[in-house]
C-alpha cells in the first residue's frame, strides 16, 4: 500500500481513506492498485476504529434468491449486495445470523431445497458449519464448526462472543445444549445446557446484558446471567411475535400493535395494522427506528397466489406522532426473510 496519497505518509493517507463510506469502497478500488489493496486490508478497519468513524447497517437474507445477503445503509437509503454464501447446502434456512467485531456470521441451519422430481427435501436438516464475512477482504470464510449441528436455535452476541442454545439437531431432535464462540480465538466452548427444551423453534435476544431464550408456545423465558452459573427460568409472560431492540429497550409486534416490552409489563406504542396481512417478515431496530422488511402476502380466501415482498418500512420510536414511512425496497432479496441482523462497522 505504498504511496497511497502523494506527499502524505501512508498512515495518514489510510486515515483519510478510512473516512470514506463503505458504499464507495468499490469506487476507491478502481483508482489504483494501492487504493484497491487498502480497501481490502484489515488496516483500514483498524484505522476506522482509531478515528471512530462508524456506520450502521441492516443485513438480511431472504428466500429468493438462495444464499444471498444484502446490506442496507439507512443513512443513504440504499442497498448493497454481498457475494453469494459459498456453502454447499442449497437454500440454507433456519440458521443463526449475527455480527460482531465488524464481521457477519452465519451459523448452522439446514437446507430448504426440494427435489423437483420427488418433492422431497435433500435431507440436510441441520449443520454445524459456520461462515464469517469480512467486508474489507470482501469474502466469506469458513470458521470453526459448532460442537453440535443445529437449526431453529437461539443465537445472539454477548460481550463480543456468540452464544447459541437449543433448537433442533439432525433427525429433527430438539436439544438443550448451549455453547459460546470466541471470534478472536476461533474456538467453541460448551456452556451449561438450557433447563428445558421444547418441540418448537426458539430465539435469543440480549436485554440489559443478559441472554434471553424464548420458545414459541411457552410463556417462560430462560435467562443467562452468568456463563459459569448457567440459566435461570423466569415466568415473564412476554408477548410473542417479531422483536426488535431500540436504544436498549425491547419492542414486540403482536395483534396488529407495536408494544414496548418491560420485564413484567408492556405498553402500546403504535398501530401496526398495515402488516396484518404480511407474514414471514423481519423486524429490526437500529438507531431510533424500527424496521419491517420483506415477507409475503397470501394466500387468502379467494386468492391462492403468494406475493413476495421486497418492501421496507420504518418507524421512529419516541417521536411525538410515530408514522410508518416507506423506504428503498430491497434490490435483490424478496419474500420470507430467513435471517436478519444489524451491523456496526
Amino acid at each position: 500500500m505504498s504511496g497511497l496519497i502523494e506527499g502524505l505518509p501512508d498512515a495518514v493517507a489510510l486515515r483519510c481513506l478510512a473516512r470514506v463510506p463503505l458504499f464507495l469502497h468499490p469506487t476507491l478500488a478502481l483508482v489504483c492498485r494501492s487504493w484497491k489493496a487498502a480497501t481490502r486490508s484489515p488496516e483500514l478497519f483498524k484505522a476506522r476504529q482509531e478515528i471512530k468513524f462508524v456506520e450502521d447497517f441492516l443485513c438480511v437474507s431472504a428466500f429468493d434468491p438462495e444464499n444471498l445477503f444484502q446490506l442496507y445503509d439507512p443513512a443513504r437509503d440504499l442497498w448493497m449486495t454481498l457475494p453469494v454464501l459459498p456453502s454447499k447446502i442449497r437454500h440454507l434456512t433456519h440458521f443463526g445470523f449475527v455480527s460482531t467485531a465488524g464481521k457477519l456470521y452465519v451459523l448452522g441451519g439446514g437446507s430448504d431445497a426440494v427435489d423437483p422430481s420427488t418433492g422431497d427435501h435433500d435431507g440436510s436438516f441441520a449443520t454445524n458449519e459456520v461462515w464469517s464475512y469480512d467486508f474489507f477482504a470482501r469474502k466469506w470464510s469458513p470458521r470453526a464448526p459448532m460442537q453440535v449441528p443445529r437449526a431453529m436455535f437461539a443465537c445472539c452476541v454477548l460481550d463480543g462472543q456468540i452464544v447459541v442454545a437449543g433448537g433442533f439437531t439432525s433427525c429433527r431432535k430438539s436439544i438443550s445444549q448451549a455453547e459460546i464462540y470466541d471470534p478472536d480465538k476461533d474456538v467453541w466452548v460448551q456452556i451449561p445446557n438450557l433447563h428445558h427444551t421444547h418441540n418448537s423453534a426458539c430465539e435469543g435476544v440480549v436485554v440489559q446484558g443478559k441472554v434471553h431464550v424464548l420458545h414459541k408456545g411457552l410463556s417462560t423465558v430462560q435467562v443467562l446471567e452468568d456463563v459459569k452459573m448457567g440459566w435461570t427460568v423466569r415466568e415473564y409472560g412476554w408477548l410473542q411475535g417479531p422483536m426488535a431492540m431500540v436504544r436498549g429497550s425491547l419492542y414486540v409486534m403482536s395483534h396488529g400493535m407495536i408494544f414496548k416490552q418491560e420485564t413484567q409489563s408492556r405498553k402500546v406504542v403504535v398501530s401496526a395494522s398495515e402488516f396484518r396481512r404480511r407474514i414471514g417478515f423481519a423486524m429490526m431496530g437500529i438507531g431510533d427506528d424500527v424496521y419491517v422488511l420483506g415477507g409475503v402476502i397470501g394466500p387468502e380466501r379467494w386468492n391462492w397466489d403468494i406475493e413476495k415482498l421486497s418492501d421496507v418500512n420504518a418507524l421512529t420510536i419516541g417521536s411525538e406522532r410515530p408514522v410508518w414511512r416507506q423506504l428503498a425496497a430491497m434490490t435483490r432479496c424478496s419474500g420470507t426473510i430467513l435471517g436478519s441482523t444489524e451491523l456496526r462497522i
